[in-house]
């Protein structure tokens, strides 16, 4: 069967930077409802599309098509008196954007004389990525899932 909308494909995938280090691969596959459901990037999605068991894609993907450009308004600096506890590097807050009401995660970047810096950016925001992937299966989605935009089952419910 061939990778069409409304299917359920479960790949294996390996995730390059643009000096072709490995950035995050899968340990267990990955199943996600084809179609336009936002369950992967769209550029990936589209060269699955007609795909079978067994074949693989080899997509690059620019900025725009992965997480986006680098937005300087999601770098801050923070007093580190306002957070609520000892702040580090490395550490993760989630926060409110005023405008859209939607939840930023803000990454520490940076400590320094009492200063924070706080980073709103996808970690891979900024960066061309390469998507290689593998289908291991392909079959046809349940209504229900169809209903919901996303896959049920072992591999694929999440909320």
């Amino acid at each position: 069967m061939a990778v069409a909308k409304n299917s359920v494909v479960t790949l294996h995938y390996e995730m390059f930077d643009a000096d072709n280090q490995l950035l995050d691969k899968t340990e267990e596959p990955i199943a996600y409802l084809h179609g336009g459901y936002d369950g992967i990037f769209p550029l990936v999605e589209e060269a699955l599309h007609g795909k079978e068991v067994g074949d693989s894609v080899d997509v690059t993907l620019s900025p725009d098509d992965a997480f986006g450009e680098q937005d300087p308004e999601l770098v801050r600096i923070e007093d580190v008196n306002v957070f609520p506890v000892e702040v580090e590097a490395g550490m993760m807050f989630e926060a409110d954007d005023p405008e859209t009401g939607d939840v930023v995660i803000y990454r520490v970047t940076d400590v320094a004389n009492g200063k924070a810096v706080v980073d709103g950016n996808h970690p891979l925001a900024g960066m061309r990525l390469r998507f290689k992937a593998t289908i291991e299966e392909v079959r046809e989605a349940t209504a229900e899932e169809i209903a919901h935009g996303h896959v049920h089952g072992p591999h694929g419910h999440h909320h």
